[in-house]
């Protein structure tokens, strides 16, 4: 077992792949809302009372009972199936991320404030979080079930986002290390794929709150403003390449143009590697990748052998493979 297994391992209770794939997912999606929660840094915060606002009684002791109740009591209301698609992931690893954070970050721990009374809990503050992150839905929203207010939303959003990045960042958002990459190879050596280091893909995530100044820049033929992010994943599920926000990154190519992936290859500095297919001799490892990507000694594309003109054109034979 390697040294990033065991690290997993002192964070979670099991090695279930099912929430070890979660835990990077939330680690990506967290990274991609820091990147965000980045773009509104400069906006006035709230601090203090503000004279003439009206205090509101959220009664959060009623809804703390209430969300317990119906998620996280003994026999709850909801059952576990329902947990499950309303916040994308299983209870007992709900509690497993409670758990880290709230011994990680004080913030979360439930206090007695000034009056005497209990403050939020970490179950409201986890799941008003979940709920933003899950829908994409404004803080606001959160408000009626959560009972948290919309400053006190999106604080906790960002200190959530800090402590799962500084907590699980370096295992979850890495390249792989020198064990990591000897499996890699020899993994997809047994299934075929001689030197293969994972495939390789993008995708865009929609920004549906957008600053209309920044719209353009971010506006490409999906015709509304999205991040391309730029991701390596292997054969069990690792994602261990992430890379968006670029300006401008409008198509798959520009954020190529400026992605970070192959810079230990432009420097002389990645891992050497050599085999043999169909007779030629290669000295890169290379990712799996579709039509659209140039034809780069470290891409082979999705078509081997081409079977119309405008398939020979797009899709020319790479590899001999």
């Amino acid at each position: 077992m390697n040294s990033r297994a065991k690290a997993i391992q002192n964070f979670f209770s099991d090695d279930s792949d099912d929430d070890d794939l979660h835990q990077q997912m939330v680690a990506m999606a967290v990274q991609h809302q820091t990147f965000l929660l980045e773009q509104y840094a400069q906006q006035s915060k709230h601090g203090g009372s503000v004279a003439g606002r009206e205090y509101k009684n959220r009664k959060r002791e009623k809804y703390h009972k209430n969300l317990m109740e119906d998620y996280f009591c003994e026999r709850p209301l909801y059952p576990p199936v329902d947990f499950r698609r309303r916040f994308r992931m299983r209870r007992e690893f709900f509690y497993r991320t409670l758990n880290n954070v709230v011994v990680h970050e004080p913030y979360f721990t439930q206090k007695i404030d000034a009056c005497g009374r209990q403050s939020l809990s970490p179950e409201q503050k986890l799941t008003a979080f979940f709920r933003m992150l899950t829908y994409g839905c404004s803080a606001d929203s959160t408000h009626e079930y959560c009972r948290l207010g919309e400053f006190t939303a999106l604080e906790c959003l960002r200190k959530f986002c800090s402590v799962i990045e500084a907590m699980y960042g370096q295992w979850y958002l890495c390249s792989p290390n020198l064990a990591d990459l000897y499996r890699l190879l020899h993994k997809a050596s047994h299934r075929g794929f001689p030197d293969m280091l994972g495939s390789l893909d993008y995708m865009h995530w929609e920004r549906k709150k957008c600053p209309t100044a920044w719209a353009g820049q971010f506006t490409g033929y999906k015709h509304k403003p999205t991040v391309v992010l730029e991701a390596v994943a292997s054969y069990d599920t690792w994602i261990w390449h992430a890379f968006f926000g670029v300006v401008g990154s409008n198509n798959d190519i520009n954020v190529l143009a400026r992605s970070l992936l192959f810079n230990d290859v432009v420097n002389g500095v990645s891992p050497h590697i050599q085999y043999v297919v169909s007779g030629n001799e290669y000295n890169l490892g290379y990712y799996l990748a579709d039509g659209i990507y140039p034809g780069w000694a470290t891409l082979v594309k999705m078509i081997s052998q081409p079977d119309t003109p405008k398939r020979k054109t797009i899709f020319p034979k790479t590899r001999g493979l």
